[in-house]
Order: structure tokens, then sequence, then C-alpha cells
């Protein structure tokens, strides 16, 4: 399975875990990213990474200056894109 598909099925079961429909089958808990770090290690701005992750520059902001934690589906992301840097371009180009 592709992370993408992976991605695709955690989209679904949040939403039926949201619906009520579905109860969570195990809470995974990741170590909150130093998103200042990576964005620095891929040499990108905060603009080129909102952009890349589909969010916007005061998240980004936000994330960096530790006003708000990336949760959820980013945190799974970047803790993706810093384990595998080049993961990060292929979200960037697409």
């Amino acid at each position: 399975m592709s992370f993408f598909d992976e991605l695709k099925t955690s989209l679904e079961e949040a939403v039926e875990i949201k619906k009520g429909a579905k109860k969570a089958a195990r809470v995974t808990r990741y170590e909150v990213a130093d998103v200042k770090a990576i964005r620095e290690q891929l040499n990108v701005s905060q603009s080129e990474m909102a952009q890349a992750l589909g969010t916007s520059v005061d998240t980004i902001k936000s994330w960096e200056s530790k006003r708000r934690n990336p949760t959820g589906l980013a945190a799974k992301v970047l803790a993706a894109i810093q384990s595998n840097p080049a993961f990060y371009y292929e979200l960037a180009s697409h």
C-alpha cells in the first residue's frame, strides 16, 4: 500500500469516527515536529512549505513559534517528511 493510499484510508476512517459510525482502533501519538528545523533542512520558505502542505503561511508560523502544534494528518505528514525529505518534494510537485 502506498503512502497516499494509507493517507486516504486514514482520512476515510477519521470521517467515520467523527460521524460516530466507527470507534478508533488505536490512537497514535507523534512527537511534536520541529517545523522550523524541518523547513530549514529542506531549505524552503514558509510560503513554499505552506503551499506543499496545503495550509496557510500563518499556520506554518504558528507551528514554528510553538503557539500551535501540528496534529492528526499534518503531524503524520511532517513525521514522514522528517524521516524522508524526498517525500516533501513529492508533495510539492503535486
